[in-house]
C-alpha cells in the first residue's frame, strides 16, 4: 500500500464523490469525520517518538524555517490574495482557516515521495499543530475583525484541539512507553503504524462523501476560490524554496519546507468548519475544495519539487 498511496487516496477521492452523489443524505458520514481522523492523526503522533521532539527542538535551522514560512511567509501571501477574495464572509473564512494551517499528516507522505525529510516533518509535526492552534484565533481576528467573535465560538475550536490533538498524543505516547517496556507494546505499536495509508484513504473518502452533496448550493463559490488554491500552491513553491536557502538547508530539509509551506491542515480544520453557525456552512464546502485541489497539486509537487530543489545546488552551512 505505501508504493501505491497516491494511487489509493485519488481512487478514495473519486470513490467518496461518487458515493455522496449515490447517497447525498447521510448524516452518518459527517459524524464518522471525527472518529476516523482523530485514529489518523493517532497513527501520525505515533510514529514520532517523544525522544524525537526533544530532538528536533533542538535542530533549530530547520524548525525555525519550519516556522517562518508557516507562520510568517504563509499570511503574508495569504493577505496579498484576501481583498481579491469573494466578499461573502462564510467563503473567506473557509479560505482563512484551511489556508493558515500548516498540514500534519499526508504532507509527511508526499515529502518523502520527493526525497524530502520525512524523518523532520514528522518531528516538528507536534509543534506546528500547537503553534498553529495558538495562531490562528489572532490571524482570523486580523483578517476579519472582532466581529468574528459574535459569529464563532471558542467551545467547538477547544473540543477540536482537545479531540483531534491532545488525545491522540498522549495516546500514542502513552502506546510508545508501553512498546519501550513490553514486547506486547511493541507489537501493538507496530500493528498500528501499518495503517496509516488505510486510515487516510478512509478519512479522505468519508470527507469527500459528506461534503460532495453540498456542491450543489455552492458551485459559484466553489470556482471562485479554486484559482486561488491553486496559485497558492505555485506561489509557495518557491517562496518555500527561497526560506530554505535562507537557512542554508540541505536537499532534504529544504523539499520539506517546500511542502510544509505548500501543504494545508484542510482535515483538521474541516472539524471547525463543519462547527459553524448555519449562516456560515458553506465555510466547510470551501475547506474540502483545497483538498481536491491540493492532493492533486501534490502529485505534480511529487515530481517537480526534485527538479526545484536539486542536491547538488543546496548550499549547506558549516
Amino acid at each position: 500500500m505505501e508504493h501505491h498511496q497516491v494511487a489509493i487516496y485519488l481512487a478514495a477521492m473519486a470513490t467518496g464523490a461518487l458515493l455522496g452523489w449515490a447517497v447525498p443524505a447521510s448524516p452518518g458520514l459527517a459524524h464518522a469525520i471525527n472518529p476516523v481522523l482523530g485514529a489518523l492523526l493517532f497513527v501520525t503522533f505515533l510514529q514520532v517518538p517523544a525522544a524525537e521532539l526533544v530532538r528536533s527542538l533542538r535542530d533549530g535551522r530547520f524548525l525555525s524555517a519550519a516556522v517562518v514560512v508557516n507562520f510568517v511567509v504563509v499570511p503574508l501571501v495569504v493577505a496579498a490574495m484576501f481583498a481579491f477574495l469573494p466578499a461573502d464572509q462564510a467563503v473567506r473564512l473557509g479560505v482563512l482557516l484551511v489556508l493558515l494551517t500548516p498540514c500534519v499528516d499526508y504532507v509527511i507522505v508526499f515529502s518523502g515521495l520527493a526525497g524530502g525529510s520525512s524523518r523532520r516533518l514528522l518531528a516538528a509535526t507536534p509543534v506546528l499543530l500547537v503553534a498553529q492552534m495558538l495562531a490562528l484565533p489572532v490571524f482570523l481576528y486580523l483578517f476579519m475583525g472582532s466581529g468574528l467573535a459574535d459569529i464563532v465560538e471558542a467551545g467547538p475550536f477547544l473540543e477540536a484541539f482537545l479531540f483531534l490533538i491532545v488525545i491522540p498524543l498522549a495516546l500514542a505516547w502513552a502506546l510508545q512507553a508501553w512498546a519501550a517496556r513490553r514486547p506486547a507494546g511493541q507489537k501493538v505499536s507496530d500493528a498500528a503504524t501499518t495503517t496509516m495509508v488505510p486510515l487516510m484513504a478512509a478519512t479522505l473518502l468519508i470527507v469527500v462523501a459528506s461534503q460532495v452533496p453540498k456542491l450543489d448550493d455552492s458551485l459559484t463559490a466553489v470556482a471562485a476560490v479554486v484559482p486561488f488554491y491553486v496559485a497558492f500552491l505555485l506561489v509557495m513553491a518557491f517562496a518555500g524554496k527561497a526560506v530554505a536557502r535562507l537557512f542554508r538547508l540541505d536537499a532534504p530539509a529544504s523539499r520539506a519546507i517546500v511542502f510544509t509551506g505548500a501543504t494545508r491542515n484542510s482535515l483538521v480544520v474541516l472539524p471547525l468548519a463543519l462547527a459553524l453557525p448555519t449562516e456560515l456552512a458553506i465555510a466547510a464546502v470551501i475547506v474540502v475544495t483545497q483538498t481536491l485541489i491540493e492532493v492533486l497539486g501534490m502529485v505534480t509537487y511529487v515530481r517537480l519539487v526534485p527538479r526545484l530543489v536539486p542536491t547538488h545546488n543546496t548550499t549547506v552551512a558549516p
